[in-house]
C-alpha cells in the first residue's frame, strides 16, 4: 500500500543563509513518525545563499550522496578531496570511521539548490571513501538511471548498503513501468516538476513510499520532472 507525504508536511528551517526542508527528523526538526524509512535516514533539500555554506563538521558511519539541482557546491574534506559539484556531477562520500568536510557556495550571485541524502550502512568501522561521477542526462530521459547500488552496476557508485538510488528525467507524457523485486521497500521523491506515480499526482518535494512495494508507473506531467527512486531493504 502506497503512502503519500506532501512537500509541505516536511520539516522546514530558515536560517537566512540557508533554507532547508527535511523529509526525516534532522537537527531541530523531530518527528517520531518520520525518523527514517528502511535504511534511508535523510533527504534534505537545501538552498544555500551565495558566499555561504557549512563549515568543517564531522560524520561517521553514514553513506552520503549529494545531488545538485542548480548552482555550484564546493566540497572539501579531511581525506584531502576538494571539488566543485555542479548539476550532472553526483558526489558520494562514505563517512566510515569518521571524516570532516565542508560545503560552500562559491558563487557571489547565485544560490545553490541541492539534495543531500543519507543512507545507514550495513557495515560499520570501514575506512571513509569519496567519489564523484558525471551522469548523462540523456540516459535518464524517460528512464531510471542507477546512481548508487550495492554492486556498482551500470557505472553507479558502490555503496555499503543493500540499496539502490535511481534518478530519472521525465518530460510531459513520458511513461515508465517499474516492477520491484518482491519484499523490497520503495521510496520515491519528486525533486522537480510534476508527475503521476502509482496513480498519485505528485508535486515537487512530495514523496511516495511502500513496504513490499507493488509495481508502479511513472508518468511525466511537466516539461521536465526529476524523480528519485530508492530501492531499499525489507523492514521487519
Amino acid at each position: 500500500m502506497w503512502t503519500i507525504r506532501q512537500a509541505q508536511a516536511r520539516g522546514h528551517a530558515q536560517h537566512g543563509w540557508l533554507t532547508s526542508w527535511h523529509s526525516f527528523s534532522f537537527a531541530d526538526y523531530l518527528d517520531p513518525a518520520h525518523m527514517h524509512f528502511s535504511a534511508l535516514r535523510v533527504i534534505n533539500e537545501d538552498i544555500v545563499a551565495p558566499g555561504s555554506g557549512f563549515g568543517m563538521h564531522p560524520h561517521r558511519d553514514m553513506e552520503i550522496i549529494t545531488v545538485i539541482l542548480s548552482g555550484v557546491l564546493e566540497h572539501q574534506d579531511s581525506m584531502g578531496n576538494k571539488a566543485q559539484i555542479r548539476p550532472g556531477l553526483v558526489q558520494y562520500m562514505s563517512a566510515g570511521t569518521g571524516v570532516l568536510h565542508s560545503e560552500y557556495n562559491p558563487s557571489k550571485t547565485e544560490p545553490v539548490h541541492l539534495l543531500q541524502i543519507w543512507l545507514m550502512p550495513n557495515r560499520t568501522g570501514l575506512p571513509p571513501a569519496y567519489e564523484e561521477r558525471r551522469f548523462d542526462d540523456a540516459t535518464r530521459r524517460g528512464q531510471l538511471q542507477v546512481v548508487a547500488s550495492a554492486d556498482g552496476r551500470a557505472g553507479s557508485f558502490t555503496i555499503r548498503q543493500d540499496a539502490s538510488l535511481m534518478v530519472g528525467q521525465f518530460g510531459s507524457g513520458d511513461r515508465l513501468s517499474v516492477t520491484p523485486e518482491p519484499g523490497r521497500s520503495i521510496y520515491i521523491h519528486l525533486a522537480t516538476g510534476e508527475a503521476e506515480v502509482a496513480a498519485h499526482a505528485l508535486q515537487a518535494g512530495d514523496a511516495l513510499m511502500a513496504h513490499d512495494a507493488p509495481g508502479f508507473e511513472i508518468v511525466g506531467l511537466a516539461e521536465t520532472s526529476t524523480v528519485l527512486v530508492f530501492d531499499l531493504p525489507p523492514v521487519g
